[in-house]
């Protein structure tokens, strides 16, 4: 009798640890679950192959200009964790509208056409450096009014690149000394190379990238350097670019980018990965 009712008390007593335990596991098990929830993951689209703005570190990091402020305005979001995608130009514009990833960042100018398929928060992202890449012996040429007035011929830009979009309205606005502008296959063309081989006269170009292939020691057109120049003729607001139907993640963004701004935090950026503070020359920026 004594034996029996010994066994029943170990039973009972596993049985209740068992039950403490799992309601411990249940407990741990919901409050990671709540705390998952709180958090949502969503992907950021970027320029693999565009340094400084946009690329992938020697340790295969995603980086650069606009990859650090997304990574500064993640840290202020706590309701949102951002992951990073490399990918190309095409596949990253494809890819944030149809939702796939649902913001992207490649130094993305402002056009008409492009907020029909994409949400542009309120809050721009940095600022570019655009100009002309031109051999030494046309480096008098500084604005599209002087390459233009010369008859010079251009690098064709893909029509659905921002920097087209920049040199067709320079040609609405000035119909009577117009850039000979020509659509390109690809979303850009190795403009550097082209003008080194006198395939056209100039290029557009952004500065940063042409500090990193021509200026940088160790950039791939570094022999060019005393060769070709980079002569820039505006400075232009960049975006990231939203899925249209994340209006909630560009809001957040705004809030963020805002504080950020007011830190400076986007100055050192600039000074760091382009060599200058853009924001120095802001009041001067209509576009």
């Amino acid at each position: 009798m004594k034996k029996g009712k010994f066994l029943k008390g170990i039973v009972t007593g596993v049985a209740f640890v068992t039950l403490l335990a799992g309601c411990g596991s249940d407990t741990a098990s919901g409050s990671e679950g709540e705390s998952d929830s709180d958090v949502r993951t969503v992907k950021i689209a970027f320029d693999q192959g565009s340094k400084p703005i946009t690329y992938v570190d020697d340790n295969g990091n995603p980086t650069g200009y606009d990859v650090e402020v997304m990574k500064l305005v993640d840290e202020l979001l706590p309701e949102y964790e951002f992951e990073y995608v490399g990918t190309t130009n095409e596949d990253l514009l494809i890819g944030v509208q149809q939702g796939k990833f649902q913001a992207g960042v490649k130094n993305a100018f402002w056009t008409e056409e492009r907020t029909e398929n994409f949400l542009y928060p309120e809050e721009f992202l940095g600022l570019s450096s655009i100009g002309l890449v031109l051999t030494k012996e046309n480096a008098h040429i500084k604005t599209l009014e002087d390459f233009a007035s010369e008859g010079m011929t251009l690098a064709p830009i893909a029509a659905n690149n921002a920097q087209y979009t920049v040199i067709d309205e320079y040609n609405q606005e000035n119909p009577d000394n117009p850039v000979k502008l020509k659509s390109g296959d690809q979303f850009s063309v190795d403009v550097v190379q082209w003008v080194n081989e006198g395939r056209v006269d100039g290029g557009v170009s952004i500065e940063g990238t042409f500090e990193k292939q021509v200026a940088a020691e160790d950039g791939p057109y570094h022999n060019l350097v005393n060769d070709v120049v980079y002569n820039e003729f505006d400075v232009i607001k960049t975006w990231p670019l939203f899925n249209l139907n994340e209006e909630e993640l560009a809001a957040a963004y705004d809030e963020a980018i805002k504080q950020l701004k007011e830190e400076n935090k986007l100055s050192e950026l600039s000074e760091e990965f382009y060599g200058r503070d853009l924001f120095k020359v802001l009041d001067s920026v209509d576009r």
